[in-house]
């Protein structure tokens, strides 16, 4: 056995910080320059929605892999961001005219809520504030009750419910159940479905997927992060610790829903529609799986789950358009039963320390004669002072 020092932890932060960097340079290359290359239009579309699903799925890493809170309501958040920027698409109109489907219903004059979308920078701040405020507010009302667990969950799903009616029966508003279409109008001055412009959602996709994993990096780690896992793993010891665990809670719930705005924006422009089938149920319980598929807990693992669930969904859908669903069905349970940590949890607690075993780098332990010596409580001891 042998005793690892302050300086040797330090290296090592140093070490695996400079690795995930090297990982993240290498897939924006590969993402934004060498897939382009050989991908045709059609499958790099299809790519770039399902890069923009795994930045929801990062917000939901966030809540549920380090804070402990499943939430089965994202697609409120993510619907939000959808149609703020759908909106903004369908004003795109010489002036005096409305979008096509307010004349159906005989609305003659523009909702006041659509006013503010005739504004592009408004749209950007809106995509992901108001999802934020929404989900803020749903937070406080539940988290200042001590409301957690699959009460909790529960009572997303609900809210989720209450949301899908609501934007189904507004047909007058925002065109009920047929949606928002957004392929067929410009945005500055470019058709949206155009190559040139669906090439440019697919850069924008990858810069802000970036930016989500370094946003949720930061929060889960330092002193914050650790808060995070605290309150999941032990609620009412940080409450008699001196910590309030609503306020962190509310703020964390939140940013996640700011993710999942973002996340539906970048969607809705790539696929060219949004409508409140994207508020079903199923569709939030989804979520949750590619996660769980790839590891929560593990940021990584969110985006790899997302990633590989929805390709094998489209490949066994185009090869096995009759019986998919029953393979989808056996990886699930794979995932269950084989793997409950996920593909990045498994590789991270048994098939890495299995194969450093083989090729005879054996991990050191750690082990200290008082625990002054411990480089954690050190570190501490450090950031403390």
């Amino acid at each position: 056995m042998t005793n690892i020092t302050f300086s040797q932890v330090r290296q090592e932060q140093k070490r695996k910080i400079l690795i995930e960097i090297a990982i993240a340079v290498g897939a924006i290359i590969i993402l934004s320059l060498i897939l382009p290359l050989i991908l045709s239009p059609f499958r790099l579309q299809l790519l770039g929605r399902f890069l923009a699903l795994t930045i929801v799925a990062l917000g939901i890493d966030l809540i549920w892999g380090y804070t402990g809170l499943l939430s089965l309501g994202h697609g409120i958040f993510f619907a939000l961001g959808g149609y703020g920027i759908a909106m903004h698409l369908k004003l795109q109109l010489p002036d005096g005219q409305l979008p096509e489907f307010f004349t159906l219903y005989g609305v003659s004059d523009l909702p006041w809520f659509w006013k503010p979308f005739y504004s592009f920078p408004f749209t950007v701040v809106a995509i992901f504030v108001i999802p934020a405020i929404v989900a803020g507010i749903l937070g406080y009302l539940v988290f200042r009750n001590r409301i957690k667990g699959v009460y909790f969950s529960i009572i997303t799903q609900a809210a989720l419910i209450v949301f899908f009616n609501f934007f189904n029966g507004q047909q007058k508003l925002i065109n009920g159940t047929n949606g928002l279409k957004t392929d067929t109008e410009t945005i500055f001055g470019v058709v949206a479905s155009s190559q040139t412009a669906q090439f440019a959602f697919y850069q924008f996709t990858i810069l802000f997927l970036l930016l989500a994993y370094l946003l949720c990096r930061w929060l889960t780690s330092g002193r914050f992060g650790r808060l995070l896992i605290a309150i999941r793993d032990d609620e009412n010891r940080v409450r008699f610790s001196g910590y309030n665990p609503t306020g962190f809670k509310v703020l964390v719930f939140a940013v996640s829903g700011a993710i999942a705005g973002i996340s539906g924006a970048l969607y809705t422009l790539q696929t060219g529609i949004i409508t409140p089938s994207i508020m079903e149920v199923a569709f939030s319980i989804e979520m949750v799986i590619w996660v769980a598929v790839g590891g929560r807990g593990t940021l990584l693992g969110a985006i790899i789950g997302t990633l590989l669930v929805r390709f094998g969904q489209t490949f066994l859908s185009e090869e096995f358009p009759e019986i998919w669903l029953f393979f989808q069905g056996a990886l699930f349970l794979m995932v269950v039963t084989v793997l409950p940590d996920g593909i990045v949890g498994w590789w991270n607690n048994w098939a890495w320390i299995k194969l450093k075993s083989v090729l005879g780098l054996q991990p050191k332990l750690s082990t200290y004669p008082a625990i002054e010596q411990n480089p954690e409580v050190e570190m501490e001891k450090e950031n403390i002072g």
